[in-house]
């Protein structure tokens, strides 16, 4: 950008001098193309950064040890600005991966970082400003696969895939540690196993979850059988109670509640004058009732 200006400035330096040369006024086009001049390279001096970014000035391989921060900043027009993100970044990857049984297992996993302001210009020196795919994403998936060899595909499938991605983050800070990147999380977002593999952790967990269930039911039902062993007892408590205070005055008073509750018992009386009951069906006693002769018959007779 200031190479263009400053092209842009000679060019229009020529042309006032052709200008000179042909009207013979020299003093006020010099003064122009001074102030013309100056204003030129004041703004070719001005380089803004936006937020979130650093830069980092190079003058013809001369790298300046202080980056630029964001906002307006003052710098050689010859010079060239590099500009770096320092917002939280997110790369994607999905690869296969060995287990600890030899089994590849695709991964897909996320990382999240940042790049280190304080260190830039380090980072632009030693690595490039394509500083992700030349250091980070090949650390972290040699880490990735370093962490997952030493486990079992199992536990990438259940709750241990945390413990993993921890480990994955452990792994890729002590590789990448002091080189000017900071991780700030590695996530597992999808883990697809073997068929053979997937199959036979489903079926191990629908046995597991079947016994569970054939515990509770056994519970359930030594509650059950508890409960009835309780009952029974009561039960038996409550007839040999009965039958100590069983008299006939008593039995005369069920007789009488039962009559005034129902008024289709009636009572027959005993040799022992115990009293023994009967409910009386109406629909039945008219059923049993012999039928009447009839008019033709009792002629016929």
């Amino acid at each position: 950008m200031g190479v263009l200006v400053i092209l842009f400035l000679g060019f229009m330096i020529g042309v006032v001098f052709v200008n000179v040369a042909r009207t013979n006024s020299v003093k006020p086009i010099i003064i122009a193309t001074i102030a013309g001049l100056g204003i030129g390279l004041a703004f070719a001096c001005i380089r803004v950064v936006p937020a979130g970014y650093v830069g980092i000035v190079d003058f013809f391989g001369h790298v300046s040890q202080e980056p630029l921060k964001s906002g307006i900043n003052f710098v050689n027009p010859l010079a060239r600005v590099i500009v770096l993100s320092a917002r939280t970044q997110e790369d994607k990857e999905t690869m296969s991966v060995p287990s600890k049984e030899g089994l590849n297992v695709s991964l897909d996993v996320s990382i999240l970082y940042r790049l280190d302001a304080s260190k830039a210009v380090e980072v632009y020196k030693t690595i490039g400003p394509n500083y992700q795919n030349v250091m980070l994403v090949p650390q972290y998936r040699a880490a990735a696969r370093g962490v997952t060899v030493a486990h079992e595909a199992k536990a990438l499938y259940t709750s241990e895939r945390e413990m993993l991605a921890q480990a994955i983050d452990d792994s890729l800070a002590n590789l990448i540690g002091g080189r000017g990147v900071i991780i700030e999380r590695v996530l597992l977002r999808a883990i697809t196993l073997p068929p053979t593999v997937s199959n036979a952790i489903e079926q191990k967990l629908k046995a597991e979850q079947d016994a569970e269930r054939m515990k509770f039911v056994l519970q359930r039902e030594t509650q059950e059988a508890e409960r009835k062993r309780i009952e029974a007892s009561g039960i038996r408590d409550a007839q040999e109670i009965i039958a100590q205070s069983l008299s006939s005055q008593y039995l005369h008073y069920l007789w009488i509640n039962t009559l005034n509750e129902n008024p289709n018992v009636i009572y027959v009386a005993t040799e022992a004058n115990m009293p023994m009951f009967r409910s009386v069906n109406p629909d039945e006693q008219l059923a049993r009732r012999k039928p009447l002769l009839s008019k033709e018959s009792v002629e016929q007779k």
